[in-house]
């Protein structure tokens, strides 16, 4: 019974990290358009700080130790997907790192990208969450 419960915190973790992951970057596309120092560029740096250390962080922090845990107790980190599935968080884990670099440019207002390159950055938290949901769910090796 406990397997389940820490099962369904996995998943409500992941789901909030991943929501986190895929608004932060759409942030970040609007607040390269705000001039410097102006009210909507100041309220971007609000809200990026806030959805990172209030819901980002916790939620990752949560899902690798709750996922960890669940590797080793049922799969005993055993099996090709697990293995790839683990690559493919520590890929994730990878991009939130640096979007919390892009964070602190943009805090320190020394943001050196365009718009379109969050929007482009924007789509590698959703193929990766794609590629890690299919091998979870259909275990191909």
């Amino acid at each position: 019974m406990l397997i389940e419960w820490i099962k369904a915190f996995h998943v409500m973790a992941v789901i909030s990290w991943m929501a986190g992951m895929l608004y932060l970057p759409r942030l970040m596309v609007y607040h390269a358009d705000a001039q410097v120092g102006s009210i909507q560029s100041e309220t971007f740096k609000i809200m990026e700080r806030r959805l990172l250390k209030g819901i980002i962080n916790p939620a990752m922090a949560l899902t690798w130790i709750l996922g960890l845990y669940l590797a080793w107790q049922i799969f005993g980190f055993k099996g090709g997907w697990l293995h790839a599935k683990l690559l493919l968080v520590f890929m994730l884990s990878g991009v939130h790192g640096y979007l919390v670099g892009r964070v602190r440019a943009f805090a320190e207002d020394r943001n050196d990208k365009p718009a379109r390159f969050y929007r482009i950055i924007n789509e590698v938290p959703a193929v990766l969450m794609a590629l890690i949901v299919i091998l979870v769910i259909v275990k191909p090796f």
